[in-house]
């Protein structure tokens, strides 16, 4: 995505929590989550430092727990605790993200959060019931049953689950073709992988296949360029050893010596040959191009078989799993993503499902949030710990936070990883808007006010000599007056040639210092002050601005109602307000090159109950995401009463108890800041 697209936001100075190693365990799916926030300086200039929203869990019971899984020699992120129960019996209890993505788990509709029916080679019509339990940022699957039922062997060490299960074998791979349904007109392919038993199983996308140009041997013809998109690299992870003849099969032979071109035979004919003007050879036609082989090979690495796909453009895979025989089936689709229903906890529903627009349709993954339900909260969050430069994945952000789920949130500058618009919690600006743009405010009683942002920052002296403020700790660089404070990070390096830095304490210039070359002179930022930069022609403003000047600030917002709101996220553009569709992106400075693009799309509204929902839309079958204007029909369709669209493209990324439920992690590009949603203590 481009600049304008990115989203960063940095956390304010975190400290290690005085919390026994069995709590961080149990809360932190990397060691990264063991930094937890305090409260908030109560004075406002200081930099935030954040409480964890999540509770204490409960650990009446526990006996071990950790935030490691080693399966099958294999050691992997992934939370889990062990309970004693009657008769002093331990059960075992997976976070659902890992027991989803490690073990290949199909879970299934439900409307009830303290269970979660689950498929894994067995019937769907009879599905087994797994109890759930919600422990701080987490929700656990008690798996002693089902792991005993597959003959797994469990076993602790320190702060890792260790998990062996049988040895299978791999005994055929059958590729066939599939006849095109009506509603996804593209070719669809089905792969059958026979096992002897029940295993884990991972699927992962990769990278773009690019495709190689063979240069044309005739100086006269030029190279050929790939006119449809490149397929991608997908790969299927499986728990056990392919037969031999199987790996034999699908190993990727040497290509074979070049051929002469047929385009090429004409001008070998004219030199071997008298060629009359009444006699032209006509040009050979152009051979038909070979389609890539699907599977592309079979290896066994330490006990897995790898299977590496090469999927074309507008086709994605769709892998289940059914007994007797034990099989895992890929369906190489347009349209992979599955109906699903879940509520995962109270007041918090899972949702995915294909939405038409038109002849159109396009799979969206939303989760649909009340509240208004005791126990849950919204807050910003974003990437850094001390300050606010820096990218990183949404997940890991949002596992640091210890928020039970999230989406990403406003765009930021990709190359400074700066942020590009507004971000407020709990009453204190940490980043000032741009460009009037769509932004979202709420406060913890569940009301939330949708509109296009701009903050009117003003600079007042004591003879009331009055100088505008531009921007706030932005990385929205322009000529004028902007402010830096110690949210902005311990210090302010030049972002511009020849400024002129004023340092504020307590209220009072203290010091005026020349900036120098961008990049270059760090300056430190008050801890009871800030620092103003006054760039370009705003330089000459400092000789009215001598040291020992006492000065204060203004601060309003337009529209005035988003004042009373202590959390805010600016992104834009405005999809929807009152339900009528209010897009105008060419009014919010949006380039034309973004207005145009058809997008992966993140997007957060709320409903006429009163329900708030973040929602990430995908590519279409067969095509790309949606533009700006379907994606604000979109959410209006499904009951978007007011709707902002969000970062997008590689950004987008929706996040629940430890895993993305829209895409695969891999995909995914770091984020400036995003939108967490937290469980209070009970």
């Amino acid at each position: 995505m481009p600049n304008y697209c990115q989203s960063e936001n940095g956390e304010r100075r975190f400290f290690r929590a005085t919390v026994s190693s069995i709590f961080l365990i149990t809360l932190c799916l990397t060691t990264t989550c063991a930094a937890i926030a305090q409260e908030s300086s109560k004075n406002a200039q200081s930099r935030p430092r954040l409480i964890s929203q999540s509770p204490t869990p409960a650990l009446t019971g526990v006996v071990s727990s950790g935030n490691q899984i080693s399966l099958n020699g294999r050691t992997l992120p992934g939370t889990w605790l062990q309970q004693s129960g009657k008769a002093g019996r331990i059960t075992t209890h997976l976070s659902d993200g890992a027991f989803r993505q490690l073990i290949g788990v199909n879970f299934l509709n439900s409307s009830n959060s303290a269970t979660q029916p689950i498929q894994w080679f067995s019937s769907v019509t009879k599905p087994l019931i797994l109890s759930t339990k919600l422990l701080g940022a987490y929700r656990y699957l008690d798996i002693t049953n089902f792991a005993q039922t597959s003959g797994w062997e469990i076993r602790t060490n320190g702060n890792i689950l260790v998990i062996a299960t049988p040895k299978v074998q791999i005994t055929n791979i059958v590729q066939s073709q599939e006849p095109p349904e009506a509603s996804t007109p593209l070719q669809q392919t089905r792969i059958l992988v026979n096992l002897d038993h029940p295993t884990p199983w991972q699927v992962a996308q990769g990278s773009i296949i690019k495709k190689i140009e063979t240069p044309s041997l005739d100086p006269d013809t030029p190279t050929l360029k790939p006119t449809t998109p490149p397929n991608r690299e997908w790969t299927i992870t499986l728990d056990g050893i392919a037969d031999p003849l199987l790996i034999e099969r699908y190993t990727p032979q040497p290509p074979p010596a070049p051929a002469v071109p047929p385009t090429l035979l004409p001008n070998l004919l004219k030199q071997l040959l008298p060629v009359t003007p009444t006699q032209p050879i006509p040009p050979a036609p152009a051979p038909a191009p070979v389609p890539e082989p699907l599977i592309q090979q079979v290896e066994v690495v330490k006990n897995q078989t790898i299977i590496s796909l090469s999927v074309p453009f507008g086709l994605s895979p769709q892998v289940s799993t059914v007994d007797n025989p034990n099989r895992l089936i890929i369906n190489i689709r347009p349209d992979p993503l599955e109906e699903r229903d879940i509520t995962w906890a109270p007041g918090l529903r899972w949702r995915q499902h294909y939405v038409s627009l038109g002849t159109e349709r396009f799979p969206v993954v939303w989760l649909e949030v009340n509240p208004r339900k005791f126990g849950l909260t919204l807050k910003p969050m974003w990437a850094s710990s001390d300050g606010l430069a820096g990218t990183a994945p949404l997940i890991q952000t949002a596992q640091r936070y210890l928020a039970v789920a999230g989406i990403n949130g406003g765009y930021f500058n990709r190359n400074n990883r700066f942020p590009l618009g507004a971000i407020r919690r709990d009453g204190q600006w940490l980043s000032s808007p741009i460009l009037n743009r769509g932004a979202i405010a709420w406060n913890d009683s569940g009301q939330f006010y949708f509109g296009r942002l701009t903050l009117e920052e003003t600079l007042i002296t004591a003879n009331d000599q009055r100088l505008p403020i531009l921007f706030l700790n932005s990385g929205y660089i322009q000529s004028g007056i902007a402010r830096y404070t110690p949210a902005w990070g311990s210090t302010y390096t030049p972002l511009t040639d020849n400024e002129i830095i004023l340092v504020v304490e307590k209220n009072q210039i203290t010091q005026q210092l020349p900036g120098g070359k961008v990049g270059e002179t760090a300056v430190p930022i008050p801890q009871d002050g800030y620092l103003l930069t006054l760039r370009a022609n705003a330089a000459s403003a400092a000789s009215q601005l001598p040291i020992g000047t006492a000065v204060s600030i203004s601060s309003t917002t337009t529209p005035a109602d988003f004042s009373r709101y202590p959390h805010i996220i600016g992104a834009g553009p405005l999809l929807v307000q009152n339900r009528q569709i209010v897009l105008d992106a060419k009014g919010e400075k949006f380039s034309n090159a973004f207005i145009a693009e058809k997008a992966i799309r993140s997007g957060i509204c709320t409903t006429a109950t009163g329900t708030l929902m973040i929602t990430a839309t995908h590519n279409r079958p067969g095509g790309y995401g949606p533009n700006l204007g379907e994606h604000a029909q979109l959410l209006q369709q499904m009951g978007c009463v007011d709707a902002l669209n969000l970062d997008g493209g590689s950004s987008t990324s929706l996040y629940l108890g430890g895993q993305l439920l829209d895409r695969s992690p891999s995909t995914t590009a770091r984020v400036h800041n995003g939108i967490g949603i937290f469980l209070k203590p009970r």
